[in-house]
């Protein structure tokens, strides 16, 4: 029997997360604390769901959040009451905006013991604000039936609101009264004679929803199409996605390429540059070619069809900005992502969907076209030469280089700040099949190790490229080394603080700029690594790098540190990066 029915506490416990493993639901992420007892030993008990135990609640947010960026379902996370959900809210506000589904569970006291200086307790009604896509407080367990088919179904709904109609976040605010440990009640006994699972949970069934647009009689988007068709200055942006199934995302995008005749610039987090063969119009160095003026001029486009988030790069954004092509942004969900207010039109459909409209002839080949294919040719050819003749230790290479070397299929996550948009600049078109993963909804830099820890667990052996800085913002997520399974390689870029600042103007104002911007923090990380028995290695040489990639281990985490010197990166790129698209036309 599923069901504890030792007391009131347990039986409503039980039936939650009972009703959560027939869902569908393999993983629980659980911090400690007294007034969650329930639940937890409720988790723990279940044989088919992963209870992991966490100590700090910002990183088991964010291991949760890795996890169902993985999985493509609801995570549960559940913490006690008081100030430990707060430390839920920013995992919460990225799973809102990058769209991951996490199921938050926060125990409280009941009503009767709020606003009265009770230990342990503040106002957690609506304690994320906007950001849930649904939230509600429970009722007080009760053994009556009624209520207890009231739990059932509303965790059903919950389960339903975090996948549709866009993933996200939901809230449950779960009060829970003495006894909170499962000391046996004989009123549970009366329940225990009467209670037939199979009928209860007769409603809970583990199904994928699909909505399929009925496209084929939708006279607007065929008549977008055809204008589309009709003309031959377009360009497809595919910018930050996550697909659940990359190759078959990248081959829509492909055929509404290849049938359009259009380029694909493709940012260095889709999965698009990681699938180069399906595409021959893909454009990677747009960013450097967009550098040069008189080509940006050349390469004004008409229309523009943007495939979910824009990418990250500055100068795109500025020349759409300037350009104002028409633009349809392909997206299923109901989010706004038009940030530069451009004459634009969503589309609430997947590119897979539109995809399945351009089965027909298609367009011949355009001067236009053939003028961003040979520019991109020649602009990726000096970035891929001067890679690899450059021996010194800098950080934009890594990325160069990781696109290279590393294994077919293997996930990497990618910290904000400078490695994302090193990724941008300089990750190379392959055929590798690599996964990047990434937090670019709120684009904060809380939870990098956490959530990289939660992508690669249970999974394949799996990379990590980050800054010190991201990764000193949660050395907790080193915390969770005993209850991780798999492998985790984490590329750590030390320049001593925060580069990214080196690229803006405030670099030019000493002080405050080194101390109050940069903040760099003159940590040992081999010493760090120790602390925490997490294995530590110094690369000295790209030769080094690249031998202790190939092939990763297969268990545990460790730390590959390069030293860079973070004003001499800088330096290389205000000078380079506007070079390489120099001299073309």
């Amino acid at each position: 029997m599923p069901i504890d029915f030792r007391n009131t506490n347990s039986v409503w416990a039980s039936l939650l997360t009972e009703t959560l493993k027939r869902l569908g639901l393999t993983t629980a992420v659980i911090c400690p604390g007294s007034r969650s007892t329930a639940l937890v030993v409720a988790f723990a008990q279940q044989d088919k769901i992963e209870a992991i135990p966490v100590l700090d609640e910002r990183s088991a947010a964010f291991l949760a959040l890795g996890i169902a960026k993985k999985l493509g379902l609801p995570v549960a996370l559940v913490c006690t009451s008081g100030t430990a959900g707060a430390n839920f809210y920013p995992a919460i506000i990225e799973a809102r905006e990058s769209r991951v589904p996490l199921l938050v569970f926060t125990a409280d006291r009941p009503p009767e013991l709020r606003d009265c200086h009770s230990g342990q307790t503040i106002d957690q009604i609506k304690l994320y604000g906007t950001y849930p896509n649904w939230q509600a407080e429970l009722a007080v367990p009760s053994l009556e039936i009624g209520i207890l088919n009231y739990l059932r179904q509303t965790i059903i709904h919950a389960w339903e609101r975090s996948l549709f109609p866009v993933p996200g976040p939901i809230h449950l605010n779960i009060p829970f009264r003495d006894p909170l440990a499962p000391i046996p009640q004989a009123a549970t006994e009366e329940l225990r004679s009467q209670f037939q699972p199979e009928n209860f949970f007769a409603s809970c069934q583990s199904s994928v929803i699909s909505c399929q647009l009925s496209i084929a009689n939708n006279n607007s988007l065929l008549n977008t199409l055809q204008n589309w068709l009709q003309c031959d200055r377009g360009i497809i942006i595919a910018g930050t996605s996550q697909p659940q199934f990359p190759k078959q995302y990248c081959q829509a995008i492909a055929q509404l390429s290849q049938t359009l005749k259009w380029p694909v610039l493709a940012e260095g987090l889709s999965p698009l540059r990681n699938y180069a063969e399906l595409n021959p119009y893909l454009i990677s160095t747009y960013d450097s070619i967009l550098r040069n003026q008189q080509i940006a001029q050349q390469l004004k486009p008409e229309i523009a069809i943007q495939i979910g988030d824009l990418p990250t790069s500055k100068e795109l954004r500025t020349w759409l900005e300037s350009t104002q092509p028409r633009t349809w942004v392909i997206d299923t969900s109901h989010h706004n992502l038009d940030p530069l207010h451009g004459n634009t039109t969503h589309l609430r459909l997947s590119v897979e969907q539109l995809a399945q409209i351009c089965a027909i002839e298609p367009n011949n080949l355009s001067k236009y076209l053939q003028i961003w294919c040979d520019v991109e040719a020649t602009v990726r050819q000096r970035i891929d030469r001067t890679m690899a003749t450059t021996e010194t230790l800098f950080e934009c290479k890594v990325a160069w280089l990781l696109s290279q070397i590393l294994s077919p299929g293997t996930p990497i996550f990618i910290a904000n700040s400078m490695p994302v948009r090193d990724v941008e600049f300089f990750w190379t078109p392959n055929n590798s099949g690599i996964q990047p993963f990434f937090n670019r909804g709120a684009n904060g830099i809380d939870g990098t190790l956490s959530t990289a820890l939660g992508i690669a667990h249970r999974h394949h052996s799996s990379v990590m490229l980050t800054g010190d800085l991201a990764l000193l913002h949660d050395t907790n997520g080193f915390l969770l080394r005993n209850k991780f399974i798999g492998h985790l390689t984490i590329i750590l870029i030390n320049n001593n603080g925060g580069g990214i600042f080196e690229m803006l103007p405030i670099a030019k104002f000493e002080p405050p700029f080194e101390e109050f911007f940069a903040t760099p923090q003159d940590i040992d990380f081999a010493q760090l690594c120790a602390t925490y028995n997490v294995e530590y290695e110094a690369i000295a040489s790209w030769q080094q790098l690249k031998q202790t990639l190939n092939p990763l281990p297969e268990k545990g985490i460790r730390v590959l540190e390069l030293r860079t010197n973070r004003k001499a990166d800088a330096k290389w790129r205000q000078e380079n990066l506007g070079k390489f698209a120099e001299d073309i036309l």
